[in-house]
């Protein structure tokens, strides 16, 4: 047994903890630039407590509220461009997995006079501006990660880039900030979250660390399965499935993911699925793809979701997961490709090539058996 790990990012869970925690900012300066998305930080509550707090604390602050979903290289510069133009001492990021992304990239950018494209070479001569995050679903794990995902439209993907320096210094959590949401987007984080500690268990790159909480994660969406198929959804089960996501958060951000969000990012970038959505299509196969070489630790997971094989997953995923998209040939094969250009590929427990990507594709997709 040999493993390293750790988190860099301090997690305050609860009710109300920002208002409650307000000095834990003022340690990181005098004026902060917020990074948000144009609706979900005001429709949670999170941006009012957040500039509330900052107010009681004397830090001056700005709010740059233009991240897109799916952020690209050109937003996250404009919003790095805006840290530096107010001199900002530290970054808050309010939202998504969007807004939580970016607001890495501009924290990094802020700091660092170099191009977009150059993220991902994962070098920084200056240490990006520290970063608080404060999650508004319960899905991307983003808030306790090093990685920020942001669309590459030279590649027609998404792509990451992180390191230590990239993890938020606080993750502010409070579940009552995923209640603006819809059922169907509560849905699509939370089967996100269940796939990041999924992806996460069943990497090459696992740790007995990171199966414990992969475990738990797994439990805790377990636990909400039948509410959220009855649209049951309290604080309780909302406190579940945030602290699912943290989770999960903290499982890739050891091991990464591995194909299913390769494939699955094929399917937000060309017809605009929403990502944990994508994912969900894909864990069936994914399932059957890997039993062979994780039988155990597949069992595992449908003991913890109560169900006995993939096919019973796959008609969880079918109710939670309405409108399955229907793929031609052509589409596989590109998808295909592009999929085996992502890092997370290598990291999949069973060795895959292209035609093992196009055949997990044809039976998620195409409706008829594969000959």
């Amino acid at each position: 047994m040999k493993f390293n790990y750790s988190i860099g990012t301090k997690v305050i869970f609860g009710n109300d903890c920002i208002r409650q925690n307000g000095k834990a900012l003022s340690v990181y300066g005098k004026k902060t630039l917020i990074v948000t998305g144009s609706k979900s930080a005001r429709e949670s509550g999170a941006l009012d407590d957040v500039c509330d707090t900052l107010i009681s604390q004397g830090i001056a602050f700005e709010i740059y509220d233009r991240v897109e979903n799916n952020p690209s290289l050109d937003n996250v510069a404009e919003g790095g461009m805006k840290a530096r133009e107010c001199k900002a001492d530290f970054i808050i990021g309010i939202g998504g997995g969007s807004p939580l992304d970016a607001s890495k990239a501009v924290a990094v950018l802020a700091a660092n006079d170099m191009e977009p494209l150059e993220l991902y070479g994962n070098k920084f001569k200056y240490d990006p501006l520290p970063i608080i995050a404060i999650p508004t679903t319960a899905g991307t794990g983003s808030e306790v990660t090093p990685y920020s995902i942001l669309t590459r439209s030279d590649m027609q993907t998404k792509m990451s880039f992180g390191n230590d320096a990239t993890f938020p210094r606080i993750a502010f959590m409070d579940a009552k900030y995923t209640e603006s949401m819809p059922w169907e987007v509560t849905v699509n984080t939370a089967v996100d979250a269940l796939s990041h500690a999924v992806e996460g268990y069943l990497s090459r790159k696992s740790t007995p660390i990171g199966d414990i909480l992969a475990v738990e994660a797994i439990k805790s969406f377990g636990e909400c399965i039948s509410s959220l198929i009855d649209n049951r959804i309290g604080r309780e089960i909302r406190e579940k499935l945030l602290y699912a996501a943290m989770l999960g958060g903290m499982v890739i951000s050891h091991t990464g993911t591995t194909i299913v969000h390769g494939m699955g990012y094929n399917l937000t970038y060309f017809m605009g699925i929403p990502h944990g959505k994508a994912n969900g299509f894909l864990l069936k196969e994914y399932f059957n793809f890997n039993y062979d070489i994780a039988m155990v630790k597949i069992d595992r997971i449908f003991q913890l979701l109560k169900i006995r094989n993939a096919d019973e997953f796959g008609s969880l995923m079918d109710v939670l997961l309405p409108d399955r998209p229907k793929l031609g040939r052509e589409e596989i094969a590109k998808f295909s490709f592009i999929t085996m250009q992502q890092r997370s590929t290598l990291s999949n427990i069973r060795e895959v090539n292209k035609s093992d990507i196009e055949e997990i594709l044809e039976k998620a997709f195409m409706f008829s058996p594969v000959k």
